[in-house]
């Protein structure tokens, strides 16, 4: 049986539409799982949407709809953006779902029969935007006086009865998980950040809500909702069959890897384990803190009227070339930045310059040159031998690399593997070679295309429509086998090679 993998994304709060940020989460989610599944293991990989709380609430009310009708309509966009951005998830989950509800009454039942849980006033301060109770050395002042939390986001005062979940009581062994566990949070910017929250003291956390009612019914407390968190990280456990124990619960959990955004590390390292701990539960074996997407180095926002619709960009050039675009160009764990002129430059040059070109070239030479027949052997030179191990140490770095979640890294070592094989290509000119040396140009040929098929099948996480489109003209899959053993077998066949289809356009700019 394959080695499961389970990764999440988080689940995406829908006041609004989703942005680039969301897209690049899901993007490189789907990435790593499919990656994974080329490497054989059984993946599972969950999305969706976090839609309880004030926010949606009091959205909810200014547009004179219930907030299930809000809910529905905003998680739609979501769940629209995975399918267009081609994301292999084996669940979108919702928040709404009855599986949910039945899992997040679980988990804080069994927090309860811990003695972890107590009813108590809450009096402190609380961002609506953010969903987060804040202390108040954490808080600055803004404009007007104007208390504002850590990530600038106004606070107001908060009474009122709730439960509390002890908090205080896992400070100690949460220092020791990250001590013992140094990869437990990644990258090391966010890991040295929940370290020092945690070292400064934990306080008691307010768990339930009696001031609004869209939320998950607490268990045997009438007029107490859950506080959106406890719910909303629960989704992880929901998606595999909690609280059995059995089935995909005992298969996939713990998560190999929650994938989050760098501003919500503090509930997915600090609050997200201390329940799993109260719970008696496993945790997760990594939670990774990606950066932000900046529109030309401007954080986002509506204010400003820099906000993207991502599924634009998509349709303005291409699901592959934003997917490509994004894990190229950022850093995975800092901040990136993009424009339309550095997604269609970082296109064109890597895509349809380099690869698609020479996929292009080499194709249609064999297929008008050849009459589509694949080369046979040839007389072979030590270039063909050297090409080869060149391609193959970097897909073998690109392997490494994305095991590693170093995904631009990958990447850079896939493009070292494609301009090894340009370069080859110009120097031993199979144009030339046609009526010089035709034995020579066979085996140029034939080392070409089996290169090009490795480097189709090594890029398939990233750019999966436009490799198999690549893949079918050669009559070969993704789930192929690298190596040479595909060709002996393919040449020997009866297949010809058609007139190749260019995959990747040159992109111009949106007018």
């Amino acid at each position: 049986m394959a080695d499961p993998y389970y990764i999440t994304t988080a689940i995406h709060y829908p006041n609004g539409k989703p942005h680039i940020g969301h897209a690049y989460e899901m993007i490189a989610a789907d990435a790593i799982a499919r990656f994974q599944r080329q490497m054989g293991r059984d993946v599972r990989l969950q999305t969706g949407t976090d839609e309880h709380g004030l926010k949606i609430a009091q959205t909810a009310r200014t547009r004179d709809m219930t907030p299930r009708q809000l809910a529905d309509e905003m998680s739609s966009y979501f769940s629209q953006m995975a399918d267009e951005l081609n994301i292999s998830y084996d669940r979108f989950i919702r928040t709404v779902d009855a599986d949910h509800y039945a899992a997040s009454q679980a988990i804080w039942q069994a927090m309860a029969a811990k003695g972890d849980l107590y009813l108590d006033r809450y009096e402190g301060w609380y961002s609506v935007r953010d969903e987060a109770f804040y202390e108040e050395k954490e808080l600055t002042e803004g404009e007007g006086g104007v208390k504002l939390s850590p990530q600038g986001t106004p606070v107001e005062w908060t009474a009122e009865e709730t439960w509390f979940f002890r908090l205080s009581k896992y400070q100690q062994p949460l220092l020791e998980l990250y001590e013992k566990q140094p990869d437990f949070i990644r990258p090391d910017r966010s890991r040295n950040e929940v370290v020092r929250f945690v070292e400064g003291g934990l306080v008691d956390l307010s768990i339930s809500r009696t001031s609004f009612d869209w939320g998950v019914p607490v268990p045997d407390s009438p007029g107490h909702v859950m506080y959106v968190w406890v719910d909303a990280l629960t989704n992880y456990l929901t998606g595999i069959g909690y609280p059995a124990m059995d089935g995909d619960l005992a298969r996939y959990w713990p998560a190999n890897l929650h994938l989050i955004g760098k501003d919500i590390v503090r509930f997915h390292a600090v609050y997200w384990p201390a329940f799993l701990m109260s719970a008696g539960a496993d945790l997760p074996r990594q939670v990774f803190a990606h950066g932000f997407i900046l529109n030309r180095g401007e954080k986002m926002s509506k204010s400003t009227g820099n906000v993207v619709d991502p599924l634009e960009l998509a349709r303005l050039y291409g699901v592959d070339a934003l997917r490509y675009f994004l894990l190229r160009e950022v850093n995975f764990g800092n901040d990136g930045s993009f424009s339309d002129e550095a997604i269609v430059t970082r296109a064109n040059a890597d895509l349809a310059n380099s690869f698609g070109n020479l996929a292009q070239r080499t194709l249609a030479f064999i297929a008008k040159n050849l009459d589509g027949e694949l080369p046979h052997a040839g007389r072979a030179d030590p270039a063909d031998a050297e090409l080869e191990g060149a391609v193959g140490a970097e897909i073998r770095n690109f392997q490494r690399c994305f095991d590693g979640l170093d995904l631009s890294g990958g990447l850079e070592a896939w493009m070292r593997a494609v301009f090894a094989c340009n370069q080859y290509i110009d120097v031993q000119a199979p144009w030339a070679l046609r009526k010089s040396d035709p034995e020579r140009m066979h085996a140029v040929l034939g080392t070409l295309v089996r290169a090009i098929h490795d480097l189709a099948i090594c890029i398939w996480p990233v750019i999966p429509e436009s490799a198999e489109k690549l893949l079918a003209q050669i009559d070969c899959k993704p789930a192929d086998s690298l190596g040479p053993q595909w060709y002996d077998v393919k040449a020997a066949s009866p297949f010809r090679l058609a007139p190749p289809t260019g995959v990747f356009p040159r992109l111009d700019l949106a007018a």
